[in-house]
């Protein structure tokens, strides 16, 4: 059975007959409401489920607050020192990555004397390298030591529109790489090298960013002619 239904019938067309079927208003609260229209063309989140509030800093002293996140469905790897295996780190479990320079050295440019030979000839420049070593701590306080190597996005603070945590979207995601080793560009000293310093995760890590990039601001701003 198919519940109430109000046949109403069209003018014949070659010699058949239409029947459109319509559920009554009976039928239909039976049934309940209808589940909402998804558009697959609309737009998307402006932030990712997974981000979380905090801040950005790097070597130079530059500080990105704003909602911060992996690559989708991506865990951080590291391995642990402590004790010698690898790790994943879900990203909700972390409050602050902290890097440590373990190493750093400026590395001697060389070059081949001449295409077919073998023989390599030091060109006078150098180039900055360095090794880094990674301190996650966890929400309940235990702390991770090894080298890591990912990927991390901040969606920019300060453009929220309308709601806390979104951002319009034109706003783009800036990129911020975590190293085991980099190297920088002939002639560069190691200061040019910039590395990210601190992450630190969570609504009061949040206001302390705000707080770090404004100050921040307001020395660059005091020191323009």
């Amino acid at each position: 059975m198919l519940g109430a239904i109000h046949p109403l019938l069209f003018p014949a067309v070659g010699g058949l007959f239409l029947l459109w079927l319509v559920p009554s208003a009976a039928d239909r609260s039976a049934r309940g409401a209808e589940p909402p229209t998804i558009d697959p063309f609309g737009p998307k989140p402006a932030v990712r489920e997974e981000a979380l509030p905090g801040y950005v800093e790097t070597s130079d002293g530059a500080v990105h607050p704003g909602q911060v996140y992996l690559t989708r469905d991506v865990r951080l790897k590291v391995f642990d020192e402590k004790l010698q295996r690898q790790r994943e780190v879900p990203w909700s479990a972390v409050t602050q990555i902290q890097c440590l320079v373990k190493r750093e050295w400026l590395e001697k440019e060389w070059e081949f004397k001449q295409a077919a030979s073998s023989e390599k000839v030091f060109t006078g420049r150098s180039y900055p390298a360095r090794e880094y070593v990674h301190t996650i701590t966890l929400r309940d306080g235990r702390t991770i030591t090894g080298p890591l190597s990912t990927i991390i996005y901040v969606r920019p603070d300060g453009a929220a529109a309308g709601q806390p945590g979104a951002y319009p979207a034109p706003a783009k995601p800036e990129q911020h790489l975590l190293h085991k080793r980099d190297k920088g560009k002939a002639g560069d000293d190691l200061q040019a090298l910039v590395y990210v310093k601190l992450i630190k995760l969570g609504d009061k890590a949040l206001a302390e960013g705000r707080k770090k990039a404004a100050e921040r601001r307001s020395k660059r701003d005091t020191k323009a002619p």
